[in-house]
């Protein structure tokens, strides 16, 4: 029997191409996703930031992305993954050790 796979954090950003009369399309197909956000919604580019379980379905949201009317391109263009452990882990205390 093998152990359960750790699960793991995919945080992506992609930049999404589109016509001007396509931005509401796009931020209503984001907003109805709760994996996607909406970080910057430009006339013609946006950027859209993505955080899933695996890079399936990365995939999955570049497709979602792609059929909304209007959208010409979607570029991935950052993709970093992570054991969740390690994202929920606290950060080490640095103390400050005086002026040099």
């Amino acid at each position: 029997m093998t152990a359960p796979a750790e699960t793991e954090v995919h945080i992506a950003s992609f930049v999404v191409q589109h016509r001007r009369e396509a931005a509401a399309a796009l931020a209503a197909a984001v907003a109805a996703c709760q994996a996607l956000d909406l970080a910057v919604a430009g006339e013609f580019r946006s950027i859209v930031l993505c955080e899933s379980e695996d890079q399936y379905a990365l995939i999955d949201h570049i497709e979602t992305l792609r059929a909304v009317t209007g959208v010409l391109n979607v570029s991935l263009v950052y993709h970093h993954a992570e054991p969740r452990a390690a994202l929920e882990a606290p950060m080490p205390q640095i103390v400050p050790t005086g002026a040099d």
